[in-house]
């Protein structure tokens, strides 16, 4: 990553980070790379060996991850809002250091800790002599997935500079769009805000604050936006461009979106923590139409599934077989539908819910559902049912309290003026709370 280092030294007085309020210029994250570069050599870290870094977005812990890097390590990003227990992710990757962080993200601890891995594929990467990246999925259609990238790989996406933008990294530092949108605004020389609580105020705190340009976040976060109101109180007037993705976005949502910020580029992403972020553009702001690719990606569908063949691929599962076939393409599991160059992302095959034989996608019913007067937010999901195999259920936060009653027959009412029969819920269930997890991703379960 040295054309990296050597970009940021070239722009020293550049503004980086502004973590909670605390302006880092590229000329410190140069310094403070080749500080812990020193302190982890020092320590003993070596080529190959891994480093898990407990952490959110700060200055420190991106230098950290960039100085192991340099140092040829294999780094593990894990926060404290992982989607996997620690003591999982370890005994798949094994490690041989530990770099905690506090929470403010600036003070840290480092220590050995000698937890081997007998890990076929780590032992074959690291004769490589490159840095690798191991981040985990979520494990919501089985069980967590270890996932080895070689780190110079991903980094190489952006060797070809971009205009610099002040933007939030929305996705955490353990997720794969996370390290992606870090990595774009850094090797563009755009400034990174980091938001320590992701809440909708904070957000828009942020982005009046400090003139945010790009926010890129999920649909459940737009979603609870747009219900929150919230976006009316805050100067978002800086924005310039909004970026959505990582699960199905709502029609119902993305009009909103549109209506309240006209001025702004609304543009859906695509990417898996297997092949990488494609490049995308959407056919036009109020559109679910994408095309997707760009150098580097190839695309083709298969019985109405999405498969990608990707340059900046994992190198592998480290505790499940590949899942690519032989030439190379990788099964992205998303139903998508095609008009020409454009594809429209209908939702993930284990998301899909059979209903007597027929197909249901669950975005497409909360996004009627979400049009609704008093509904904040929706999950829909299948049910098991002896005679048709799934029935739908929709799990419904209310602004105001209303009786069950009255809300399913709301329910029912809209979604059969525009949906099929065997679409429209068979169960309406109220909730308190969140219907998303620390990721700001839709959690469809009971």
């Amino acid at each position: 990553m040295d054309w990296l280092i050597e970009r940021f030294a070239a722009a020293p007085e550049r503004l980086a980070f502004i973590h909670e309020g605390r302006e880092v210029s590229y000329g410190a994250v140069v310094a403070n790379v080749n500080a812990f570069r020193a302190r982890a050599a020092s320590a003993g870290v070596t080529r190959g060996q891994t480093v898990v870094v407990l952490g959110d977005y700060s200055p420190e812990v991106f230098c950290t991850m960039l100085a192991l890097a340099q140092l040829g390590a294999i780094v593990i990003p894990l926060t404290r809002q992982s989607v996997i227990e620690e003591s999982v992710a370890l005994g798949v990757s094994g490690c041989d250091w530990y770099i905690e962080f506090d929470t403010a993200g600036r003070g840290f601890s480092i220590g050995y800790r000698n937890l081997a891995s007998d890990n076929a594929l780590l032992a074959e990467f690291r004769q490589r002599g490159t840095p690798g990246l191991v981040l985990f999925s979520s494990g919501s259609t089985g069980k967590p997935k270890g996932i080895l990238h070689d780190f110079n790989q991903v980094a190489e996406k952006f060797r070809k500079q971009r205009a610099p933008v002040v933007a939030i990294p929305f996705l955490m530092i353990d997720h794969f769009g996370g390290i992606n949108t870090i990595l774009a605004i850094t090797a563009s020389l755009g400034t990174v805000v980091t938001v320590a609580d992701r809440a909708v105020a904070n957000i828009c705190s942020a982005i009046e604050r400090y003139k945010v340009e790009l926010l890129p976040a999920t649909p459940s976060f737009l979603t609870l936006l747009m219900a929150s109101g919230l976006y009316a109180e805050y100067d978002l007037s800086s924005l310039k461009r909004i970026t959505y993705g990582t699960e199905v976005m709502p029609q119902s949502t993305l009009d909103r979106v549109r209506a309240a910020f006209p001025g702004v580029n609304l543009q859906q992403t695509y990417g898996l923590s297997e092949v990488g972020v494609l490049r995308s553009q959407s056919r036009d702001d109020g559109s679910l139409w994408v095309r997707i690719g760009g150098e580097g990606f190839q695309t083709r569908i298969v019985d109405n599934v999405l498969w990608i063949k990707s340059d900046y691929a994992m190198v592998g599962y480290l505790n499940a077989p590949s899942e690519f076939d032989a030439d190379g393409w990788f099964n992205t599991q998303d139903q998508v539908e095609v008009d020409g160059d454009y594809f429209r992302i209908l939702g993930r095959v284990t998301d899909m819910i059979n209903v007597g034989g027929q197909k249901v996608y669950p975005a497409e019913v909360e996004s009627v559902i979400l049009d609704l007067d008093n509904v904040q937010d929706v999950a829909v999901f299948g049910e098991k049912h002896a005679l048709l195999g799934q029935i739908v259920v929709a799990k419904i936060v209310l602004e105001q309290p209303e009786p069950v009653d009255s809300v399913k027959k709301r329910v029912r009412q809209a979604c059969l003026a525009q949906l099929n029969s065997f679409k429209v819920p068979a169960k309406v269930v109220l909730a308190e709370g969140v219907l998303h997890s620390a990721r700001q991703k839709k959690v469809r379960r009971e």
